[in-house]
């Protein structure tokens, strides 16, 4: 499933191509994709400005005139891909949502496994919608600061890494960057949520920004699904530390047990037992 800095990395190619158009024609191919499509949504949708595209932990919002936003999540294997007017092909079978723009771009919404969700929502309620309400801290947002994360994890008998996967703590952080994050911080993913010192909460709050920094540099990280607005493959795979590279050697020590796999909370952690504490 895209991570933060894959989502990111959709909305910024989005935004450089669909802001200030309009949405001249909405095509839907069926009526659902994990969930059933609004009621009305073409009426809504059809002549409206595209005024902005953000992202809310690992949700895209589509801002239109008039007050509309479309929230959007990808999903296992969902994709947002810009098609140019002069590019040929018609939609392809799991193109379940196609937005045609007012100079012939097309936007499609391709998602095999159709684990991904489309939602329309009135500006004024999108906070209180039931996706978003409760959603931490943006982790690469001014308010996402060494002294929130420590308040916040203050008293969690739980391991640190499964604590920084709770959406309520910071919003849009997955397994792959907690791994990364956490090595580059030197703190075990075993550790207790409640012993991160302030010191600790800065060295960790500096690591999840710089690789989150990275990740959205390099166009995120494909693996399986994943690929940009143009179709082109993210390429931070190549440049992580530890995820998946169990019994490798660790990059930043000399450890005779290399990178170790464990699993917590059904989810695979990549670590290095000497550098991390």
């Amino acid at each position: 499933m895209p991570e933060l800095p894959e989502v990111e990395t959709v909305v910024r190619g989005l935004a450089a191509r669909i802001k200030g158009h309009r949405v001249a024609r909405l095509d839907l191919h069926r009526g659902d994709l994990r969930w059933k499509l609004p009621r009305g949504l073409k009426a809504k949708v059809e002549g409206r400005l595209i005024e902005q595209v953000e992202r809310r932990a690992k949700y895209i919002l589509v801002r239109l005139e008039g007050g509309g936003v479309l929230l959007m999540h990808l999903g296992m294997s969902g994709r947002l891909l810009v098609v140019e007017r002069n590019m040929p092909g018609e939609a392809e079978r799991h193109d379940h949502v196609v937005f045609h723009l007012d100079d012939g771009t097309r936007i499609r919404f391709n998602d095999p496994r159709r684990f991904g969700m489309l939602d329309y929502v009135e500006a004024g309620n999108l906070a209180k919608h039931r996706l978003l309400r409760g959603l931490g801290p943006e982790p690469l947002g001014p308010e996402f600061t060494a002294d929130r994360l420590a308040a916040a994890l203050k008293g969690k008998r739980t391991p640190l890494k499964a604590a920084l996967l709770d959406q309520r703590i910071v919003a849009g952080l997955g397994n792959i960057y907690v791994c990364e994050s956490l090595y580059f911080a030197g703190l075990s993913p075993r550790r207790l949520a409640r012993t991160l010192t302030p010191e600790r909460a800065a060295r960790l709050v500096r690591a999840i920004r710089d690789v989150l920094g990275r990740a959205v540099a390099a166009g995120g990280s494909s693996m399986r699904d994943y690929v940009q607005t143009s179709g082109e493959l993210g390429y931070f795979q190549h440049h992580w530390a530890v995820y998946g590279r169990e019994g490798e050697p660790c990059p930043g020590c000399d450890c005779a047990q290399g990178i170790r796999r464990i699993v917590q909370s059904g989810r695979s952690t990549f670590y290095c037992v000497k550098r991390q504490r």
